[in-house]
Formats: structure tokens, sequence, C-alpha cells
């Protein structure tokens, strides 16, 4: 069952609540990227040209059920109000009775920013009673949050369980086509490129995708596992020993499916192990057989980017979820930067599965050559899974 987007239901001159994703990055109180706040702008706007007053709710950083001034959405509220050009009213709460009359006096046209969902033990709990009163507010409820879509809260679940009439906001439609078709029916050769610390974290990413996948390229500390389950000495390298039996399994399925399953060959190493990740020097590159036993490898070699490079440059699809290294310091950025622009050059459909990949790919410059960037990074995961997400089942029953 498809889900209904914002555009086929009559939402004209209507008061909605609308479930953004405003989980953003702050610093002293400025926000560092903007990119979610700016990829609700669709849906917004669409519905304030329908006439519509609009109730916005989020949850931001990790509130634990109480009242936090640094989680405070005042300042996405001010963000939007600036890309808006117009007034986004600030409410002091997400319920009560202050937060409920200033829903009601809205008109169309206006917007009210709810104040930090997660404020409220409801939220994460999926309290039906907590979103009753939240919804209370409004006429239709409109989840456009993909990233946290993957959680059984209650503004993901709960509202559309007790709304009058839901939907989805562009934003969640647009997650759904690019990461659902192209993992579906995918235009060939199809190229999944996996990084990031931990084979336990993409193991069920992996295995949906090895039946899918026409090759699969593997970087990060995840690529250590699957050497030294072969065998090969990664010297203090992160490694996890109790899936080594899962990562032969998934190597040898490649192979019988004819999946090409591509490893690093040489490695960019340092003799700081022990060290944080900051403070880390490089120590050279080296062949993957001849890792030194006191080293640690944090980062894919020039040799290894131009053996991906061979294999994902002819893809007309490409998903990539995880970076090739250590890339927080900038020593171990190299080889996550050049498998960025790989990727950005292919000429087809180039997907990137949000969370450190998406800050790889800002910090590299190249947001804009990516055909699409996920917002939602454990919610990409399990998408990339073939899970059914929480807020998607969540949407289709309130639609039936």
């Amino acid at each position: 069952m498809a889900l209904i987007r914002i555009d086929e239901v009559d939402v004209k001159g209507k008061k909605l609540l609308i479930r953004v994703d405003y989980n953003v990055p702050l610093q002293g109180g400025v926000i560092t990227d903007d990119l979610r706040i700016r990829a609700s702008l669709p849906t917004i706007e669409y519905a304030l040209s329908q006439g519509c007053s609009l109730i916005l709710c989020s949850h931001l950083g990790k509130a634990k059920g109480e009242p936090d001034p640094k989680f405070s959405l005042a300042p996405a509220a001010k963000r939007l109000s600036e890309l808006l050009g117009r007034e986004v009213k600030m409410a002091p709460d997400c319920l009560g009775e202050a937060t409920k009359a200033m829903a009601a006096a809205l008109t169309p046209g206006e917007i009210l920013m709810l104040e930090n969902l997660r404020f409220h033990p409801g939220e994460t709990a999926g309290d039906t009673d907590f979103a009753k009163e939240v919804m209370s507010m409004a006429e239709v409820y409109v989840n456009d949050a993909f990233g946290t879509a993957h959680r059984p809260h209650a503004s993901m679940v709960a509202f559309a369980k007790v709304a009058k009439k839901c939907c989805a906001g562009f934003l969640l439609m647009k997650e759904w086509k690019f990461l659902g078709e192209a993992v579906q029916s995918p235009t060939r050769p199809f190229v999944a490129v996996s990084g990031g610390a931990k084979v336990s974290s993409k193991l069920g990413v992996l295995n949906n995708l090895l039946s899918k996948v026409d090759a699969m390229v593997i970087g990060g500390a995840m690529a250590n596992t699957f050497l030294a389950a072969q065998g090969y000495k990664v010297g203090k390298s992160l490694v996890e020993p109790d899936l080594y039996e899962a990562a032969r399994g998934i190597l040898k399925e490649a192979k019988e499916r004819g999946v090409g399953f591509y490893l690093p060959v040489d490695c960019v190493i340092s003799l700081d192990a022990g060290k944080p990740i900051a403070e880390m020097r490089p120590a050279g590159q080296v062949p993957f057989q001849a890792v030194p036993d006191d080293a640690v490898i944090l980062d894919i070699g020039p040799v290894t980017a131009g053996l991906y490079a061979l294999a994902i440059e002819p893809a007309k699809t490409v998903v990539w979820n995880g970076p090739m290294g250590a890339f927080e310091n900038p020593a171990f950025a190299q080889g996550s930067f050049t498998v960025g622009h790989i990727v950005a050059g292919v000429r087809g459909l180039s997907i990137v599965g949000g969370g450190d990949t998406d800050v790889v790919v800002h910090q590299a410059g190249l947001a804009d050559k990516m055909a699409f960037i996920s917002t939602g990074g454990g919610a990409s995961l399990e998408f990339l899974e073939g899970k059914e997400l929480p807020a998607f089942a969540a949407l289709k029953e309130c639609q039936s």
C-alpha cells in the first residue's frame, strides 16, 4: 500500500500538525548545519500555499523526559523564520494550556513551533494520552520526519493512531522513493558502498543488499573484521572477533551469487594505538598483508581508492553508507573524500545514506553533486535492511 502525500489530501484552510526533524547540530546555541530544516521547506511552503495554519513539532538532542534549555527548539524556529521570511512563533511547551491557546489563536499562514517533544517522557514511551493531547490542537497530522521514522515514539506512531486524518510530507515521500525504489528496482549495475566502524551495525544491510547488488565495496574499520576473518593481521585495529564467522558467511555468499566484493588492498596506518583519534598521526601506507603488530588501520590507501573507482564508476545506481576511515581526523579523511568524489562522478543515481556519510559529503563540498542525501542515519540503515519502519506502518494504518 502506497503512502498518501500531503498534496493528495484536502488540507485547504486546515490546521496541520507537522512532525518535522529539526534534530540539528548546535554549538553555543547556534545551528551549524541547517540541512534538515531546509529539507522540510517544500512541505511547509505547500501547506502555506493552501492557506493552512501550521503547528510544527520535533525533538532535538537527547533530552531525558524533562525540560533542558540546551535542547530548546528556539534556534530552529529562528532559522526557519529566516528561511521563510515570516514569523515562526515559539511555544513554551509542546502541550499545556498556554501552548493550546497559542495554537487555537493561529490564523491561516501563521506558524507555531512547539517546544522539544522529548521534554516529556510520553514521547519516547509512545504514550497514547500524550499523543491525544498534542494532536487535539490540529485537524490533520503530517509526518515529514524520516530521521526518526525507525523509532516507535509517540510522534511517529501514536499521533497517526489518534489523528482524524493523516498524510506524508514531501521529504518523507522522497526518502521512500529514493531509498525504497533504488533498492527494490535499481538501474544496473547497482553498487553498494559500505563503511563505518562496525560490521555489527551494518550486518542487516549487507545481508539484505547481497541479494540485490552487482558489487559491494567495503571500507572503514568494518573492513578490518573481514580481513581478520580471513586470517590477515590487522595489528591493534578495531575488529569484532565475534563476527568473523558472519563475515566469512557474507564473503561466501557474495562469491556464490557472483557479487563483486571489494576490500582494502592497502591501508593508512598510525602507530599511536591507545590515543584518541584526534591525536593520532599517520605513519604511512602499507599493503593489507603487511600491517605491523603495533599499528592501527585508520583509512584506505590510494591503491584501494583506485580499485574502488574501477568498481564504482560503471554503476548506474550507487548507495553509499559509512565513511572509509576515521575522517574526523583530517589526516585520515582522504579515503572518504576520494570515494565521495568517485560516487559524485557516477553517471547514474548516487544516494548517500545520511549520518556520518552526510558529514563527509558536506565537508568535501560534494552535496550538490549527489542525486539524493538521506536525512536519516539510523532510519536509512533500517530501511536498507528491508525493514518496515514504524512511522510508515502507522501512516498506512491511519490511511486505510
